[in-house]
């Protein structure tokens, strides 16, 4: 499989290598923490709240990145090498 000729839905349903995975559970954790704080039922100071912004915005991004890392075969490697 040739890695520049992936279309995104390709390129997000293929195998993720194993250091993606996680940063891409990682991302997630931090998404769902921040998202907990954000609608915590409490009074936060603003500094709080503006963090929480700040991690669930970095692990989206962080996430999304990750999915879209394609593991690549060495025989295929090969190949694109000759």
């Amino acid at each position: 499989m040739k890695k520049d000729s992936l279309n995104l839905v390709e390129r997000v349903t293929n195998e993720t290598p194993k250091w993606f995975k996680i940063v891409r559970n990682v991302g997630l954790a931090l998404t769902a923490i921040s998202g907990t704080l954000l609608a915590a039922p409490v009074v936060l100071p603003a500094t709080v709240i503006t963090v929480a912004g700040y991690l669930a915005l970095g692990g989206a991004i962080a996430s999304a990145v990750a999915q879209t890392a394609v593991k690549i075969d060495e025989a295929d490697n090969d190949s694109n090498k000759k």
